[in-house]
């Protein structure tokens, strides 16, 4: 175990990249029981970050890093560049281990992307977390700039999920109704689960 457990210290700063600038408990406790996965991981993370942002991929997608295309395009190609390498039955347990510490956050009343996290973001994450499993999986000879247009035309299909918006950007509910979120302390927040190549409402 003390084996492991150094081996997971040494992955810290570099276990979900762009994902995760802060290891939580429960991604910490990921490390130490899948050591190998875990080495796998900071090598593959230290390579997408290399052009994660390469290109004008805000001005393709968009620039929501919370709830958007962006975010979308993140959980999806880490998810699918790991899943290339590593058993999605490990790689599902990072995921969730992720969206636990997320749940933390909220609890704590800390933001993450600039934002509190809620219950259907965490639906989102995870959903698209599995669209990089399938996605890594069909594609594992490709290399990680074709994977990561692979990920993009996917998204721009809808094959992802997002979080519906008007054309000002802001949050609406299923009914286009624009949302405020009334309560801090209410982990559901009734957000609209769209299509990632869904047109923004007026």
């Amino acid at each position: 175990m003390f084996s492991k457990t150094i081996i997971a210290c040494l992955i810290i700063p570099y276990l979900l990249g762009a994902q995760s600038p802060r290891l939580s408990s429960s991604e910490f406790k990921w490390a130490i029981f899948h050591p190998v996965a875990a080495l796998k991981v900071k090598k593959i993370t230290k390579k997408c970050n290399a052009i994660f942002f390469a290109g004008n991929i805000k001005q393709e997608l968009d620039s929501f890093s919370s709830g958007g295309l962006l975010d979308a395009y993140r959980h999806t190609f880490y998810m699918a560049a790991y899943a290339q390498k590593i058993r999605i039955k490990k790689i599902r347990k990072l995921g969730q281990a992720h969206e636990k510490a997320n749940y933390r956050q909220f609890q704590k009343m800390q933001n993450e992307e600039g934002e509190i996290p809620d219950s259907l973001s965490s639906v989102m994450d995870l959903r698209n977390n599995e669209l990089g499993f399938a996605l890594g999986c069909n594609n594992r000879s490709l290399a990680l700039p074709a994977l990561k247009a692979k990920v993009i035309e996917e998204i721009k299909a809808g094959k992802a999920i997002v979080f519906k918006r008007n054309t000002a950007g802001n949050y609406v509910t299923c009914d286009d109704k624009p949302l405020k979120r009334v309560s801090t302390k209410s982990w559901y927040v009734p957000k609209c689960l769209v299509p990632s190549n869904h047109k923004s409402s007026s």
